[in-house]
């Protein structure tokens, strides 16, 4: 565990797969068993909606979010790298930089959100114990934050499992202890402001489990990264268990920051009201969630950016990926707080996450059951070993099937958008209700399978099996490039 890990997206060797599906469900819950989960579960209160209805909001979107997560565990088995490298069986091998940039999108936003969150929750906390740090002490706790982030991460999988074991626990006892802390103030009956973000109930209610999805949604690009360290022998079962019931489990910070959001006066300023309406003697547990909250979101969204960013710029090695995607993000988190107001992005950061990578995880869950799991490992490597050629080249390394899919998907889903910062040109179709999710996973989800069988794949991509449910065409790929030699130096 105190042992740089060196391994990048190449295929992990056999002998190194030695976790658990029970060690992904504590990663998955670990990363959000936090403060950042914390605030998604307060935005459905802060839209206006009441406690009722925020709890129906957020059990709807947290159930439906994990049911479109869960299959993408099965990935890394079988490929044994991770979920943007495996996409490039049914994207091309160039065509998988589309799951790298969703990916990038994914870490920077939750990683801007866990540091930023956590930071100002110390700040609230330092307040309540009467110290002003102001600013001064606000920059300081990012910078603290974002440090120790970068720390787990370069040390990788090994480290990050064990902060996560002692995230779990130490997390979810903290905000447990909040029903002593906060229990006789709330009110189950809090009717919410009366006040629709959206202008009415079904519209905003739409909203807020568009919100509250995006947290399990958000975990598509990255459970490649610790299954690929599980054997492919385990159950397809446990490998779907694992990441559903992790999301249900953080139905607890969901609930944590959905019941302490009707505490405070301005749910829009949710950090520094909880820590106004805090018990004294809550402050310091307060701080140890902030602090172990953002460590875990911060660990489990940077590494897989890292590990994956290193992929498509071959000079730079994991490490040195990890650096420079956290370097970015933390930037943006000190332009985000003191120039601009970071809290307005959040919602518009999250529904775009929800409405780009939902189709394309659809896209990989039905190649995934067209070719019965089947992966030739070593043709997936070929981009990044800067060759051509190999059973997943397609048309220049692009396969436009599936790219054809995913761009009508995606351009649906935001035509139907209906949102307080986005709204497309339909956006109002049903009454204001946004229509953009279940029209953009319909549209992945009939557009694919129909360019499968007007353009069928080549056979060598299926496997001995063959197909299920689609034909295959006669092959017409090429065997791989051989791999660079190296120079031999003149005598």
């Amino acid at each position: 565990m105190t042992e740089i890990e060196t391994y990048g997206v190449a295929p992990i060797p056999v002998r190194a797969q030695t976790s658990r599906p029970f060690d992904l469900f504590r990663l998955t819950f670990g990363g959000a068993n936090t403060f950042a989960t914390i605030i998604l579960g307060t935005l459905p209160i802060a839209y206006g909606l009441g406690f009722a209805a925020s709890a129906a909001a957020t059990v709807v979107g947290v159930i439906v979010g994990a049911l479109i997560l869960s299959p993408m565990a099965l990935f890394g088995p079988r490929t044994r790298t991770n979920n943007a490298v495996s996409s490039g069986a049914h994207f091309g091998v160039v065509g998988r930089a589309l799951g790298s940039l969703l990916s990038l999108l994914t870490a920077v936003a939750f990683f801007s959100i866990s540091v930023w969150v956590s930071g100002d929750a110390i700040v609230g906390a330092a307040a309540r114990l009467g110290y002003e740090g102001g600013d001064g002490l606000r920059a300081a706790a990012y910078g603290v934050i974002a440090v120790a982030v970068f720390a787990v991460c370069v040390y990788g999988y090994r480290f990050m499992l064990l902060i996560n074991k002692v995230a779990v626990v130490a997390g979810s006892a903290l905000m447990l202890l909040g029903v002593v802390a906060y229990g006789g103030s709330f009110d189950p009956s809090y009717a919410g402001s009366g006040e629709y973000l959206l202008g009415g109930f079904w519209p905003t209610w739409v909203l807020a489990v568009l919100t509250i999805m995006a947290n399990p949604v958000s975990f598509g690009g990255f459970l490649g990264d610790w299954s690929r360290y599980i054997p492919a022998s385990h159950s397809t079962r446990s490998m779907l268990a694992a990441p559903f019931l992790a999301q249900v489990a953080t139905l607890l910070p969901f609930f944590f920051g959905l019941a302490t959001a009707t505490l405070v006066a301005d749910p829009g300023d949710y950090v520094t009201g909880l820590a106004v309406v805090s018990p004294l003697w809550y402050a310091l547990p307060l701080l140890l969630v902030a602090l172990v909250g953002g460590l875990s979101t911060g660990t489990t969204a940077l590494y897989g950016t890292g590990l994956d960013f290193s992929s498509l710029v071959p000079r730079l090695n994991r490490v040195q990926g990890t650096v420079v995607v956290g370097c970015l993000a933390l930037v943006l988190i000190f332009v985000g707080t003191f120039l601009f107001d970071i809290v307005e992005t959040i919602n518009a950061f999250v529904i775009l996450i929800v409405l780009l990578t939902s189709p394309w995880m659809v896209i990989l869950m039905l190649g995934y059951l067209f070719r019965r799991g089947f992966y030739r490992v070593e043709d997936l490597q070929v981009f990044n070993e800067g060759r051509k050629g190999g059973a997943y080249w397609f048309t220049r390394g692009v396969n436009w099937r599936a790219m054809a899919a995913w761009l009508a998907a995606a351009a649906m889903g935001l035509v139907f958008a209906n949102t307080p910062m986005l709204v497309g040109p339909l956006g109002n179709l049903a009454g204001g209700i946004d229509l953009s999710l279940p029209v953009a996973l319909i549209t992945a989800a009939v557009v694919y399978p129909a360019a499968l069988v007007l353009f069928p794949e080549p056979r060598s991509v299926f496997g001995p099996a063959g197909p299920r449910l689609v034909p295959a065409a006669p092959d017409t790929g090429s065997e791989p490039e051989p791999e660079p030699r190296p120079s031999v130096p003149a005598r």
